[in-house]
């Protein structure tokens, strides 16, 4: 079982984009322009997600999950928050959710929903065998279930 344990603190603590994390095309609360849907939104989030950064981008009321072959910012940010997120892409925290193992976690993405930050972490390592019911391994969690980790 101790095994395990170890298993899963390595796995929580390793960046899945390798030893150096890969830049963001645009930041968050940008002004994009979706070339696929020819228009403009704001970046709400970042999530890393199937090997790149995966962007949330919001269009009039509708979000639109996007990778940086689709937009090109613009510079222009725009002020939404009333705070900037605690935590930062890549950053070592503790996760304050019970019944969760191995507590140290990699923030892998922030969204900004409904004027609060949100922290993309992953709450359960893969299985090795296929299970019966499909669970999400990522959730979005707030920043009160966080603490950050001195290193």
């Amino acid at each position: 079982m101790e095994s395990i344990t170890d298993l899963e603190r390595c796995w929580f603590l390793s960046p899945p984009w390798g030893n150096q994390i890969p830049s963001i095309e645009v930041n968050l609360l940008e002004k994009v322009y979706l070339k696929t849907n020819r228009t403009f939104g704001h970046c709400c989030g970042v999530q890393w997600y199937s090997d790149c950064w995966n962007y949330v981008i919001e269009v009039k009321d509708d979000f639109i999950y996007t990778t940086k072959h689709q937009i090109i910012g613009t510079g222009q940010m725009q002020q939404r928050a009333n705070t900037k997120p605690a935590f930062v892409l890549g950053e070592r925290v503790l996760l304050c959710l019970p019944n969760r193992g191995t507590k140290q976690r990699l923030i892998l993405g922030i969204e900004l929903i409904e004027k609060s930050w949100f922290y993309f972490v992953e709450l359960a390592s893969p299985t090795f065998s296929p299970s019966s019911t499909t669970t999400n391994r990522f959730s979005l969690v707030r920043e009160e279930d966080l603490v950050r980790v001195k290193v």
